[in-house]
């Protein structure tokens, strides 16, 4: 096997890894209802409804963190990034919160299934070109891996919210 060909499957590798957590997690927020997403997922813990916003906040930001435009929802960021669950802010409706999850994760697979491996293996927008250089790791590979890992660990947060 040629180099490429090896870069190309390390990427399908991160892709289908990727594509196994959004589905997962699809699935499971398609299955809640409103009132167990609305639970905290252990007492004391986050609730579901701020998990999907997080997440959903989370990946949004992928859009200018690999060059890809804007947020499609920034406003997410305020209530699910930048302060815990129980900050007392006004959180977006269940149902709104589980059309942006559709929305963002639907306008990231087009993005990532037209990037080539070239893409993948270049910086992202919070390094410098300079430091690039030194580390070549930090590319658009590196956060994918990093927000799968992310994806799985809240998954399994929310999976105690079924009953």
């Amino acid at each position: 096997m040629m180099i490429k060909e090896h870069q190309q499957l390390f990427i399908e590798i991160a892709l289908d890894a990727w594509k196994i957590q959004i589905d997962r997690t699809s699935k499971l927020i398609g299955a809640l209802s409103d009132d167990q997403l609305a639970q905290e997922v252990a007492p004391g813990r986050n609730s579901g409804n701020y998990l999907l916003g997080h997440l959903t906040a989370v990946h949004d930001a992928l859009f200018p963190l690999l060059g890809l435009g804007e947020k499609l929802y920034p406003q997410l960021d305020e209530v699910f990034v930048k302060n815990p669950d129980k900050s007392g802010l006004p959180k977006p409706a269940i149902k709104d919160l589980r059309n942006y999850w559709n929305e963002v994760n639907e306008n990231l697979e087009k993005h990532f299934n037209d990037f080539s491996i070239e893409d993948w293996l270049q910086r992202h927008m919070a390094i410098s070109e300079e430091d690039f250089e030194q580390e070549p790791h930090r590319n658009r590979l590196n956060v994918l891996l990093n927000r799968t890992a992310h994806l799985a660990n809240h998954l399994g947060q929310l999976t105690f919210l079924k009953k």
